[in-house]
């Protein structure tokens, strides 16, 4: 045993942090145990075999005997599936979960997390013991977030103001009230917390414990000391790989399900089915200390800015964080059970002066355990769930980050829902394996540097413009060079560099990723697009917010153009094509070709799985990617480029599962496109294209094959900005002189490059819908606003159109509301929409709109009452917004801010009015194409 002042004084000479010192040196504890009084962990001998017989066949295999196999096992069998099998290698809780420090905090700045989060801490505070009358070990002690910066606590400000819509109780303290609630912390230089009274922690054998007897109880079967050996796939009759069987030593188990729960050795599970489950294995570590007088019953503690959290261990502390310099398991090892890693103080030594400074008695207090076990972490520190896109059948559910225990209960609900109903029931888009391209899934060096920076960055401040400085440059499309050397400030969306905004004074080249200095890698210095993140590090407005109102003020007044070759670009042709296309889409597909339809895909529960377009095209020639050959129908179908794995997986599950006929063609890489939007975007292009752009030659929602500076290109008439405008769709070798030339004839008219921060500004002044952002799959498209686009009262039916029906005849029960305020704030998401003083909701999305100079956002209201959202539901209500604790009176809009009647985007182009030539707007809200 040695105090925590020993760590210290062997790197730290005054108070700075030393670089380096032999771990091996001085008196450090070398008893590596977990601070709980009961494991699973068996004594002695290793079991002999399974202990229990398997059976011949299941519907649901669950591999993995962790948290999450075990929520996973648990929900199955409690929504109704009687033949499952949890498969446990060893023992349960082996491998990760069994060393977790199991804490949960209910406040996250996400709205899906904080409701997975909610209902966790129901399974192992009530429902469990209910069941079983088996205890989980659940303590409610209560969380305190620290903050020694104004912009920290802004943050936990934001996350109070979610709490509040979600009745999670939460109070911002005084250093002087957190004194008083632990006596023991240093409040000196901390200027306010974020108290949460019915926080918590978790044992992870005692919750496994209890989820194992109680879907035992209902009919599951948990098997462990068996070890899976294989799985095998076969094709079926239209060539789709499904999962048939998992293998075992000791005998095989028919199924055609299975869930890959097995945390860091997931991704070797994966390989036996030729899946990619990009995740790394990671050393990860607290310590325990010994007795501390006056800390029990002391709230857990997260001091973000010094990384470092303190769990209540009974009368004892468990002292943790995350680490610039994280050790990789580079080789993972099978028979890693029960085991721990020596701990490696050179790595941990940076948590302890944190610690120390935050609760100065453990300068004098021992050090009882050290404990350092394997943890699995993603590019995004999200978990990994969902069925994987190369294999029907096999599910993930593993990469939590180090989180498994608080978002199991949250995740095995929804990951069971997925397996039998063929989706959840929340929007878990942010943890699908399809949020990544299948070209980043098996990219090591990618994987390695993302998942590194988010692992380090995992207590930094959430700001909703930050950006990734790893893994950059992964994908680049054809115009990267060309607007790199004119000032582009890039955004990374899907491995993807695209344009975010322009620079005026010059080039900001990404530079490879440095490590932040770790693993001897120089940090590099004066780099520039750092800089400017940094700049976008605040609440409030970034410095080049007049940068970005530039780029708006020339789309509405002159002309734009926007790269948007990242976007998704598939080819569906076949015999079935125009019945696959019927069912997939809710618009009208039967067009003549030429026409470009605005349209929503939806799942069989009626949320919006995208909003796209589709364009009906005649067959070409073989060898081209802009007009490809084929043989029945054809349609050529532009995605959002951060969803296009999305919507290829999600089409191709869908062609597959209503056995059409078709053929899915991808020439996302082989293609670019670019969109010149603004009232002189018809001056220009004319002087560009080869065609007639009248409104009466080349009507709005039409395409045409056309010479382009030389270049063949398809022209889509469209509009993502509520201006008239047209994307040039084109191979990629004719990306930049199509585009030098769009730029001469430009010049005249005050061409302007333009980013997607000015495409989010303009769109929500136009009303337009970004998806997962205020339209996701757990909204429908009446609930958002977007009914015009639902073929309803034609006789073809479509994917969910039962609900849409079934929701016209009992009413809504949430209805996407525009809101606008007079003060010049900002907001990001996630604000708080109060209607008579009553929480409804809280805000999706928000931007400034530059042309009516007013923040404006978007929420979805419903009844706290529980009953139907009708139109004057919404009339009669007074609203405010909630944003950091501040309530701002909102003045509630029933239709688009920006040109109404469309106008402009068909063709006429009165100058845009100031804001002072607005009124309230007094109808329904408007739709149509948006490009995100």
């Amino acid at each position: 045993m040695s105090p925590l002042s020993w760590a210290l004084r062997r790197a730290v000479s005054g108070r700075t942090p030393a670089l380096r010192y032999s771990s091996s040196s001085g008196s450090q504890t070398s008893e590596k145990s977990v601070p709980y009084t009961k494991t699973l962990k068996e004594e002695g001998a290793p079991a002999k075999g399974p202990t229990k017989a398997l059976p011949k066949s299941a519907d649901v295999v669950v591999i993995g005997g962790g948290s999450l196999g075990c929520q996973t096992t648990y929900h199955l069998a409690k929504l109704g599936l009687k033949n499952v099998v949890l498969l446990e290698r060893d023992r349960l809780t082996s491998g990760t979960t069994w060393h977790t420090a199991g804490l949960l905090w209910q406040l996250r700045p996400s709205d899906v997390e904080v409701e997975l989060l909610a209902h966790t801490r129901n399974v192992v505070s009530r429902d469990l013991e209910e069941e079983t009358g088996l205890h989980t070990g659940w303590i409610q002690n209560g969380g305190l977030f620290i903050a020694s910066n104004r912009t920290r606590l802004d943050e936990y400000k934001r996350l109070m103001s979610l709490g509040n819509v979600y009745g999670v109780e939460s109070y911002v303290l005084s250093p002087a009230e957190t004194k008083d609630i632990y006596p023991l912390m240093n409040v000196d230089d901390i200027i306010g917390t974020l108290y949460v009274p019915n926080d918590g922690t978790m044992d992870p054998a005692g919750t496994c414990t209890a989820l194992a007897r109680a879907a035992s109880a209902r009919g599951a079967l948990v098997i462990e000391n068996c070890p899976v050996t294989g799985i095998q796939v076969r094709a079926d009759d239209l060539g789709a790989r499904r999962v048939a069987a998992v293998e075992t030593e000791h005998g095989t188990i028919q199924t055609s399900c299975i869930v890959n729960c097995a945390g860091v050795w997931a991704r070797k599970l994966g390989q036996m089915a030729g899946v990619n489950v990009p995740l790394v294995a990671m050393h990860h570590a607290y310590v325990v200390t010994e007795r501390i007088h006056g800390i029990q019953k002391m709230p857990n503690v997260r001091d973000h800015d010094a990384s470092v959290y303190l769990r209540l261990q009974g009368d004892a502390l468990s002292v943790g964080g995350y680490e610039s310099n994280p050790i990789f398991w580079e080789e993972v090892s099978d028979k890693f059970a029960f085991g721990l890693f020596n701990l490696n103080w050179d790595v941990f030594i940076q948590h302890i002066e944190g610690a120390i400074n935050r609760i100065p008695v453990l300068e004098e207090t021992g050090i009882k355990s050290t404990v350092c076990g394997p943890e699995s972490f993603t590019a995004d520190h999200k978990p990994l769930m969902g069925e994987a896109p190369e294999v029907r059948g096999f599910f993930l559910g593993c990469g939590f980050n180090s989180a498994g225990m608080m978002l199991g209960g949250g995740c095995g609900k929804e990951l069971a829902y997925w397996i039998i109903h063929g989706r959840p029931e929340k929007d878990m888009y942010g943890y699908d394996i399809r949020r990544f391209h299948h070209s980043l899934t098996n990219q090591n060096r990618w994987l390695r540097e993302r998942s590194h920076e988010s692992y380090a960055k995992n207590y930094s401040i959430v700001f909703q413009h930050d950006e990734p400085l790893a893994g950059r440059n992964t994908r680049k499309d054809p115009l990267h060079e060309e607007l790199l050397s004119q000032g582009c400030v890039f955004q990374e969306r899907n491995g993807w560099e695209r344009p975010g905004w322009f620079n005026p004074k010059g080039p900001v080249p990404i530079l490879d990723y440095d490590y932040y200095g770790a693993y001897g890698h120089k940090p590099h210095e004066d780099y520039l697009y750092n800089q400017l993140l940094v700049k976008d590090y605040t609440f409030g407005f970034p410095a080049h917010h007049d940068v970005i109102k530039q780029e708006c003020q020339s789309c509405r007044n002159a002309v734009a153009v926007f790269d948007m070759s990242y976007f998704g670009k598939f080819y569906l042709s076949g015999p079935d094509a125009k019945r696959a296309v019927d069912w997939l889409f809710t618009a009208n597909m039967g067009k003549p070709v030429g026409s470009t339809i605005y349209t929503c895909m939806l799942n069989k529960f009626g949320g919006t799985e995208s909003d796209l377009t589709v364009s009906l095209i005649n067959p070409g020639k073989p060898e081209s990617v802009l007009a490809p050959e084929f043989k029945g129908d054809g349609y050529y179908i532009a995605v959002g480029g951060t969803a296009s794995q999305h919507n290829w997986s999600f089409i191709t599950t869908v062609l597959q599962d209503m056995k059409f006929n078709c053929t899915l063609m991808d020439h996302s890489d082989d293609m670019g496109m670019i969109s010149i939007q603004g009232p002189a975007s018809r001056a220009v292009l004319q002087e560009v294209m080869e065609a007639d752009l009248s409104n009466e030659a080349f009507p709005f929602s039409t395409h045409q094959l056309v010479k382009a500076a030389g270049h063949t290109v398809r022209a889509i008439r469209l509009s993502f900005v509520g201006e008239m405008g047209w994307e040039l769709h084109m191979p990629k070798e004719a990306c930049v002189p199509v585009y030098q030339a769009v730029m001469r004839a430009g010049a005249k008219h005050g061409i302007v490059n333009a980013g997607y921060r000015a495409m989010d500004s303009l769109s929500i002044e136009k009303g337009y819908k970004h998806w997962h952002a205020d339209l996701r799959s757990d909204d429908t498209p009446l609930e958002a606003g977007l009914g015009f686009t639902c073929k309803l009262e034609s006789s073809t039916n479509f994917q969910g159109r039962d609900v849409l029906e079934r929701q016209k005849a009992e009413g809504l029960r949430k209805r996407l509301v525009c809101f606008t305020i007079e003060k010049k704030v900002p907001m990001f998401g996630l604000e708080g929409i109060w209607r008579n003083g009553k929480p409804v909701g809280h805000i999706r999305r928000s931007d400034f709109g530059f042309t009516i100079d007013k923040t404006i956002a978007y929420g979805y209201v419903c009844n706290p009452e529980g009953g139907a959202v009708s139109m004057d539901f919404i009339k009669k209500g007074e609203y405010t917004l909630e944003r950091m604790g501040v309530t701002y009176p909102a003045t509630l809009h029933r239709k688009t801010l920006f040109d109404p009647e469309n106008k402009r985007v068909k063709g006429g182009w009165p100058p845009p009015r100031t804001c002072a030539g607005w009124a309230p707007c007094t109808a329904g809200a408007a739709g149509g194409p948006l490009r995100q």
